[in-house]
């Protein structure tokens, strides 16, 4: 005689562990930060008195038209991390499975807490802001620092991270492509946090560089499934 199985220990539903489930979550993924870098870089073109090689791309959340910024850190934000679960089921039981979609979701929040946290105008942006940094940064100021550290540093590891992923799934240009994403990002903020001449760019191209790899990354989880 065979008795029923008890709700409590059936496998989860085909709604939550569906091959169409996360592949919509990757698809979330692959649009998250191109999304804000390609926001950024709009406003980076076209608002008045911006210098992409004197501002960082984070001061656009400043003037009558930051919002678009502050929304833009915050939706790419709750992308990234509605995204990181397509990676986590995507690469799960691979080497770096587990770290590297962490390190995504990190990343997310930092961004969400950048938006939320605008740092003080400067260097002449907004237009009649005067040049240079302020004399006192306000607290605000401070946590969205501290909110970018988090950002930049978990999309390092999340690329060294990949790097190790891929070299030990044998991708070698694919691990190489994540570390050479990681390095641009450590090197572009450590030259704008040194001082050196537009650090500002190298930074955004770093930035932006890291990014596009998590998202090059999951379009190839994506197209596997």
């Amino acid at each position: 005689m065979t008795t029923a199985q008890s709700p409590a220990t059936t496998t989860p539903t085909a709604a939550t562990t569906s091959p169409a489930t996360t592949r919509s979550l990757l698809a979330v993924a692959v649009v998250a930060q191109p999304l804000w870098a390609a926001v950024a870089l709009a406003q980076a073109a076209t608002r008045e008195g911006y210098d992409i090689t004197r501002h960082p791309l984070s001061a656009l959340a400043n003037g009558s038209l930051g919002w678009i910024q502050i929304a833009n850190f915050v939706l790419a934000g709750v992308l990234t991390v509605i995204g990181a679960t397509g990676l986590r089921r995507a690469l799960h039981g691979t080497p770096g499975g587990t770290w590297a979609p962490r390190l995504v979701r990190i990343s997310g929040i930092g961004m969400i807490a950048a938006g939320v946290f605008v740092m003080d105008p400067a260097d002449g942006f907004p237009v009649g802001t005067p040049d240079g940094m302020p004399a006192a940064l306000s607290w605000q100021s401070y946590a969205h620092f501290a909110a970018g550290s988090v950002t930049f540093t978990a999309l390092i590891a999340a690329c060294y991270v990949l790097g190790h992923h891929y070299g030990r799934s044998g991708m070698r240009k694919h691990a190489v492509g994540s570390r050479v994403a990681g390095t641009a990002l450590l090197l572009g903020n450590g030259w704008a946090m040194s001082g050196g001449a537009a650090g500002t760019l190298t930074l955004a191209v770093g930035v932006i560089t890291a990014m596009a790899w998590i998202s090059l990354t999951a379009g190839r989880c994506r197209r596997g499934l």
